[in-house]
């Protein structure tokens, strides 16, 4: 009798997919998959990108960009601190875009202040401080 190898292969079923979706509901890991392509792209730059983000190893950051399998509530959190959309994706499965809407406004608002005081920071041509 043979032991299976371990680690070569992930299980068809594992709690991180949807499979007791109801119909209408949105298919949670293609929702990540897809967020993640807009946000890093289809590169190994950008699953090396999200490896580091989120401490996983690189085939289990393939298997969420190819749609296959989602983050862990622990890997969801860390992908949604580095990734505006991942967090949009996650806010608007949950039914909450207007959060999304309150962090674009806070977003807009610190990019207006940071502008503001470039521009006051500037001496003006017709300044002499001679």
């Amino acid at each position: 009798m043979s032991f299976p190898k371990k680690g070569k292969f992930f299980p068809t079923r594992s709690g991180y997919t949807d499979g007791g979706k109801v119909d209408g509901d949105s298919d949670f890991a293609a929702e990540i998959a897809a967020a993640l392509h807009r946000s890093l792209g289809s590169t190994k730059s950008g699953i090396k990108a999200a490896a580091v983000w989120t401490g996983a190893n690189e085939k289990t950051v393939k298997n969420w960009f190819s749609g296959r399998y989602g983050p862990s509530g622990e890997h969801l959190v860390a992908l949604s601190r580095h990734s505006d959309e991942v967090l949009g994706t996650f806010l608007a499965m949950a039914g909450r875009e207007d959060l999304m809407v309150a962090t674009k406004l806070v977003a807009a608002e610190e990019a207006i202040l940071d502008l503001l005081a470039a521009v006051r920071s500037l001496a003006y041509p017709g300044d002499d401080e001679t």
